[in-house]
């Protein structure tokens, strides 16, 4: 009996402890959390250039300082004509955008610092990550019913589910992204798209015919549901047969026939996206997350930014419905002021051209940092960007003979992941703790028992 008690009181005691360690850590995160008068600079310094670089590059575009530190609105001028309507309220678009720096700096500095393809190791990694995520990236995934038969649908994701990262950030340095805008038929970029070191392209886009607009060379292709299911027609529109193809949403059983059958020879992968909410959805805005997770720099065409511009048009077929453009435009722009991006369209043909106003790298990371602090990320109080990353995973070793021909940068990276799983244990005290509480309360229960 005595032994009993005398091993209660030891369960006690360490439980106690780890529930002290536990209430520490987070009062000193807390601490850490809260922005400095150099993070709130940061933050102002971030707001003013932001303003001075719409007005001084959106043409006619303004932004207008919000509350906060984090708020602005890009505003269009008043003479702009909003032509397009909501199909279910039947309301026109407004002139008038509200946007979220912190929230934007902190996830494309997340994005920029990720890999955006779905693998092996990230599913493994998740708590359940086949019982409630890898079901949903399947086609009638429902019918799975949360992989219950853990094979079917290893079986269904195989053929485009690679065991660690494909691509690694800034693996490559200059990239192009063309969008599909009836605008590019304005210019002759072609030439200059195809002097990127990496040339992205969307769905169903022709090269053929159109070279001249929107270049010859292509890299990767970003496909939304609707070309997914037509791989074969996809790969015939690259001649090199060797475009990287990137699929944004499910896997499809045609897919993996196609694939298996024609077959396909081409790389297919999954896209693991972040959600940017409504004001930036589709594939053009998935295209350049992805070249901004593998691109030292990367540049658009064939977006649609430019005055004037009324409905959706594409440079190879007819009219689309259900884009917003003046939304669009304030994103982009708005991406462009953050250094994510720089545009190229009719009104901004210049290859040259200097976004006037731009923050300064220092100014972004310093910014990350105290956005992260305002919005309670996790390693915000790191100067370091990868430390925003929250999932503690076990890494897989990797030869490095096999990367050299990636980029110092990426190589770097890739040292670091190794790396960063130290660190993930000492920083994230809370997470470990509480598994540690949940031992001592089995325990306690065994020995109560």
């Amino acid at each position: 009996m005595k032994v009993l008690h005398l091993g209660f009181l030891l369960v006690l005691a360490s439980g106690i402890f780890a529930l002290i360690i536990y209430i520490t850590g987070v009062t000193n995160l807390h601490e850490i959390s809260r922005p400095s008068p150099e993070d709130l600079e940061a933050l102002k310094s971030l707001q003013d250039s932001f303003q001075k670089c719409v007005h001084a590059n959106g043409l006619g575009l303004r932004a207008i300082v919000g509350k906060d530190l984090c708020e602005v609105t890009i505003e269009f001028p008043r003479d702009t004509i909003s032509k397009w309507k909501d199909p279910k309220t039947g309301e026109l678009e407004g002139l008038s955008f509200d946007f979220n720096l912190c929230e934007s700096v902190a996830n494309w500095e997340q994005v920029r610092n990720s890999s955006t393809i779905l693998t092996r190791e990230f599913i493994d990694a998740l708590p359940n990550g086949w019982e409630d995520y890898a079901w949903r990236r399947i086609n009638k995934g429902i019918l799975l019913n949360r992989c219950a038969n853990r094979t079917l649908c290893e079986e269904k994701l195989s053929l485009v589910l690679p065991l660690t990262p494909p691509f690694v950030p800034r693996q490559f340095d200059r990239c192009a992204v063309i969008g599909n805008s009836g605008d590019l038929l304005k210019t002759r970029f072609g030439n200059e798209i195809d002097d990127y070191d990496v040339v992205i392209r969307e769905n169903g886009a022709p090269i053929q015919n159109y070279t001249e607009y929107v270049g010859k060379k292509s890299t990767f292709r970003l496909l939304n549901r609707g070309s997914a299911k037509a791989l074969d027609k996809v790969v015939e529109l690259d001649e090199t047969r060797k475009e990287v193809l990137i699929i944004k949403t499910t896997i499809h059983d045609i897919m993996n026939k196609m694939i298996k059958e024609i077959p396909i020879e081409n790389p297919v992968y999954l896209m693991l996206g972040t959600s940017f909410g409504s004001s930036a959805k589709g594939t053009g805005v998935k295209a350049l997350e992805f070249a901004l997770s593998i691109c030292e720099s990367v540049d658009m065409y064939g977006f649609t930014v430019d005055p004037g511009y009324k409905e959706w048009t594409r440079y190879f077929s007819e009219s689309r419905q259900g884009h917003t453009p003046l939304h669009g435009r304030a994103y982009y722009q708005m991406m462009e002021c953050l250094g994510l991006i720089k545009i190229h369209s009719p009104m901004r043909a210049d290859r040259n051209r200097i976004v006037k106003f731009l923050p300064s790298s220092n100014l972004i990371r310093a910014a990350g940092i105290a956005s992260a602090k305002v919005l309670g990320r996790i390693g915000r109080a790191s100067s370091d960007p990868l430390a925003a990353c929250s999932i503690i995973k076990e890494q897989v070793k990797r030869s490095f003979d096999q990367l050299i021909n990636i980029r110092k940068p990426a190589i770097n990276h890739q040292r670091y992941e190794e790396l960063s799983i130290q660190w993930s244990n000492g920083f994230l005290a809370s997470a470990c703790l509480r598994g540690a509480v949940a031992i001592w309360w089995n325990y306690s229960h065994f020995w109560m028992v």
